[in-house]
């Protein structure tokens, strides 16, 4: 093929998972002028179109993850745009949606202006701005959500800071329903967690570290869902972690509240024992939890209790990481690995595929309001290729993020994206599938 990409390819011989259409068959897809053109068991090979037999790979919607960190502006040491859609498109995520805790916060017009700028000419993935719901996230004074939408910011949080004041969180909700926006929370109760660096139990206990309990989270997740029932505004929880956590959203969507709930990757695959050697790349706010924990949250990603699977992708340098436990950071990178850890809960029987792409696209399409993560005719062709039985090793020099913050550093994978396309071009195409 030439160097430039062809207007048109057909794929063949794909696993087609598309669970915003019950799809999951071994069939073929086209590709015309950056559209989802047809879908099919056996389709005819268009004349001008180029032809891809993928042998039994997975062929989904692009992925899309609803929280990350991009540290851009006033972090680019970390992070940037460029290099965090960078490893975005690695991971197999056509978009992504940025959390407000910049240096100085996205709580104004003019940074969520300048994030999509800067995203537009990195011409990688796509990219949500998601804006303060407070001023400087300082939880006094809520931002002028009207104007931030405007803007193209798409929903609303103090991510990395809980809002304290009860009566703040409500006048946001109630706020938020003026535009049909939703508000994101960071559930923490702060006289708690203040000084933690761990869960608080049997691991820190032997190692003498001072422990966050799993109440911290709980209890604020109940204070906001109590306060979305009360308000009947739109409410999402983020990276949920515990067991009760869980069952409060769980309840609470029995009843017909307006909450939705994530998860990711490394609270169902790790636990508190990740932190033995005092290593610090297993240190994240919340943080890992037990194995009793770990399971909970399988069971509610399985039951659909939790609707979406996030990375919360934090980068932070050497300066944050390689220090003592105490001092370190909260946080760890997640883009490039959330396809092979996700992967392990459907080779061990707990989600199905589709339940793993569907957490993974279509239900953080729908909270955020995006266009749809599908493959029906005539939606653009954002989509995401996966070879689910390649095994690579996790390398600082593999990965595409500016930091390297992952306790899965040195480990073996299995599954990865093999090539990303976001309006049919690929963005990411590491062994020449079409730009040979």
């Amino acid at each position: 093929m030439n160097s430039e990409p062809m207007n048109a390819y057909l794929f063949t011989n794909a696993r087609i998972i598309d669970p915003s259409q019950n799809m999951d068959f071994t069939g073929d897809l086209l590709v015309k002028d950056g559209i989802i053109a047809a879908v099919g068991e056996s389709l005819d090979v268009p004349q001008d179109a180029g032809v891809l037999d993928l042998k039994g790979k997975w062929l989904v919607p692009g992925l899309i993850d609803m929280h990350v960190h991009l540290r851009e502006p006033g972090e680019e040491y970390k992070e940037t745009i460029e290099s965090g859609t960078a490893a975005a498109i690695a991971g197999g995520f056509t978009a992504v949606a940025c959390m407000p805790n910049t240096q100085p916060a996205n709580d104004s017009a003019g940074i969520t202006s300048f994030i999509l700028e800067k995203a537009q000419s990195s011409a990688r993935a796509r990219v949500y701005p998601i804006a303060a719901i407070t001023l400087g996230q300082k939880g006094e004074q809520l931002t002028e959500f009207g104007d931030l939408l405007n803007a193209g910011a798409i929903a609303f949080s103090d991510d990395g800071l809980p809002v304290k004041n009860a009566a703040v969180m409500r006048q946001s909700l109630e706020y938020a329903r003026n535009f049909d926006a939703l508000i994101i929370s960071h559930s923490e109760e702060l006289d708690l967690s203040r000084g933690g660096v761990m869960n608080e139990g049997r691991v820190s206990t032997i190692l003498g570290l001072k422990g966050i309990p799993a109440a911290a989270e709980e209890i604020a997740v109940f204070r906001d869902v109590a306060l979305a029932e009360l308000t009947g505004g739109r409410l999402h929880i983020a990276h949920v972690s515990t067991k009760g956590s869980v069952e409060i959203v769980r309840q609470a969507k029995s009843r017909g509240v307006l909450v939705t709930a994530e998860t990711a990757p490394h609270y169902f695959s790790l636990t508190e024992d990740a932190v033995f050697g005092y290593n610090t790349f297993a240190k994240m706010y919340p943080p890992l939890r037990t194995g009793e924990d770990r399971l909970a949250i399988i069971e509610g990603l399985k039951d659909g209790t939790i609707d979406a699977i996030a990375t919360d992708h934090a980068p932070h340098s050497v300066l944050e990481k390689e220090c003592e436990f105490q001092m370190a950071a909260n946080g760890i990178i997640g883009l490039e690995t959330a396809i092979p850890l996700s992967l392990n809960l459907v080779r061990d029987g707990y989600i199905s595929a589709s339940q793993m792409i569907r957490c993974m696209s279509i239900s953080p399409s729908k909270i955020l309001g995006v266009p749809e993560g599908g493959l029906k005719d005539g939606n653009s062709a954002d989509i995401c290729i996966i070879d689910p039985e390649a095994v690579f090793t996790l390398t600082r020099e593999s990965l595409h993020s500016l930091s390297y913050n992952s306790p899965f550093i040195g480990k073996d994978l299995q599954g990865k994206a093999i090539l990303t396309l976001v309006d049919g071009r690929p963005v990411f195409d590491p062994t020449g599938i079409l730009l040979p």
